[in-house]
């Protein structure tokens, strides 16, 4: 580590921004964030400089003198002429000032971090001056992770700090606070109910500890396979999970995401196999929840299609335990991405059914013949073994043979396959190139189709 990070304090402080074209203005609105006195050192300034010497957050001289850097902390150096600026940096130097000579790292004493601020809240994120693009991409993936209401929460935390000083002893202090960040307080926070959340806060410091956990079950969504498809909300719960159950299509890099010290428990749910029957798996997230722990079944796709949460919503809803879904993206979406196609298409296809080809042991496989109308797309899950069957029912209940369909095997993951072909040789272009499920069979019967059909028939007569 050849540069020391580390948080300035700014309050009294001078910054002198030494130019007043873009790059100075770019700097400025960094220091903008904090009590700094800002002095712009240029002949002329932008517009954007020019309204902030006018509103008075910023104060504009035309020359440097060594007296400009008295009692300065930090100096932007940003005026496009080498020599200048290096006796500007010298100027600035000599009164104890630390430089940044912009877009010239070897001539800088610092560098400026991307910021992810979420004041008081305050995340920088350095490469000391070698890949700045780079730093950008680390604080974006670092903004998805910090919810946008998380400075205000943290402020109002550092409000009460005496207050719990004063209520909670000691010992029980760490379990406090592991509380206010993690419990239902921040949680109403997030939604934007700030009153109930600081009503909570203060009730527990009344009652000299934090409240009892309560337990919840979160059905997760872990979409088709690739983690950077999760939702925001959907890595939350993963990050605040005290248990996570899941199964066998989860991408292990998705599981990466999760706290450290979370219990992970696979549940497998291998089609055919009974090695973790749905009634076991409710049982055991129903009590790690009645145990007060936070509970994460993840499931690949969206829980609400075809993801047997309706059993384990049952469930949780007759013991009393709190239960959620956390929608993900479905196969069928990524499987359209995939194939940078749309699942409707409008004046083509204006419906979208999506349907399977696995039910459950003992049950007769759907009734796919009502829904292959005219206009309408399909989306096949769990069907590959049902080609044939499903072949065979379409075509018998009029769709034509030539209808396209596309087969996605594994979309989004490093092992997606891609395959094209028409109704009346889908199950012959399945066994020939050796697609297994996972794979989604999209179905296009678009209105043109049957125009075109119409018109040939006609043509041939």
């Amino acid at each position: 580590m050849k540069t020391f990070p580390m948080f300035l304090s700014m309050a009294g402080r001078r910054v002198v921004i030494c130019g007043g074209g873009a790059e100075a203005a770019r700097k400025t609105r960094l220091i903008l964030k904090t009590e700094a006195e800002i002095v712009l050192c240029a002949q002329t300034l932008d517009p954007e400089l020019e309204g902030l010497v006018h509103a008075g957050r910023a104060r504009q001289v035309q020359e440097a003198t060594p007296e400009l850097f008295d009692n300065c902390i930090l100096s932007f150096i940003a005026t496009g002429d080498e020599a200048e600026e290096l006796a500007l940096a010298a100027m600035a130097r000599a009164k104890g000032a630390v430089v940044n000579i912009v877009d010239r790292p070897e001539h800088c004493d610092a560098f400026t971090p991307s910021i992810v601020d979420r004041d008081p809240v305050v995340v920088a994120i350095g490469t000391e001056g070698t890949a700045p693009v780079l730093g950008r991409a680390i604080k974006t993936e670092v903004e998805t992770l910090l919810h946008p209401r998380l400075g205000a929460f943290a402020a109002l935390a550092g409000r009460l700090r005496d207050a719990v000083a004063e209520r909670i002893a000691p010992a029980a202090r760490r379990g406090f606070w592991e509380w206010v960040f993690a419990g239902e307080a921040f949680a109403k926070h997030r939604q934007g109910d700030e009153h109930a959340a600081a009503d909570l806060l203060k009730q527990a410091i009344a009652e000299g500890r934090a409240p009892q956990a309560v337990g919840r079950i979160s059905l997760v969504g872990a979409g088709p396979g690739a983690r950077d498809l999760l939702t925001l909300r959907a890595v939350r719960r993963l990050q605040e999970a005290d248990v996570i159950f899941y199964d066998r299509l989860v991408d292990p890099e998705v599981l990466e995401l999760a706290r450290r010290d979370a219990d992970r428990v696979y549940v497998g749910k291998e089609v055919g196999a009974c090695a973790w029957p749905q009634e076991r798996i409710d049982a055991l997230i129903v009590a790690e929840a009645a145990k007060g722990r936070r509970v994460v079944r993840l499931k690949s796709g969206d829980p609400s299609i075809f993801g047997r949460a309706a059993e384990e919503i049952a469930a949780a809803r007759a013991a009393g335990v709190e239960v959620e879904i956390v929608p993900g993206i479905t196969a069928a979406s990524a499987a359209a991405a995939a194939l940078t196609r749309p699942l409707t298409e409008r004046g083509e296809t204006d419906s979208f059914v999506i349907t399977t080809g696995m039910c459950r042991p003992g049950d007769a496989v759907p009734d796919w013949q009502p829904l292959a109308r005219p206009g309408t797309a399909m989306a096949f899950y769990m069907a590959v073994e049902k080609a044939p069957q499903i072949e065979a029912t379409l075509l018998a209940s009029g769709v034509p043979g030539d209808c396209p369909v596309d087969v996605v095997a594994s979309a989004s993951t490093e092992s997606q396959r891609c395959l094209s072909t028409r109704l009346d040789g889908l199950a012959q272009s399945l066994a020939g190139a050796g697609v297994k499920s996972p794979a989604i069979l999209l179905l296009r019967y678009s209105k043109d189709h049957v125009a075109r059909n119409v018109h040939n028939r006609v043509s041939a007569v």
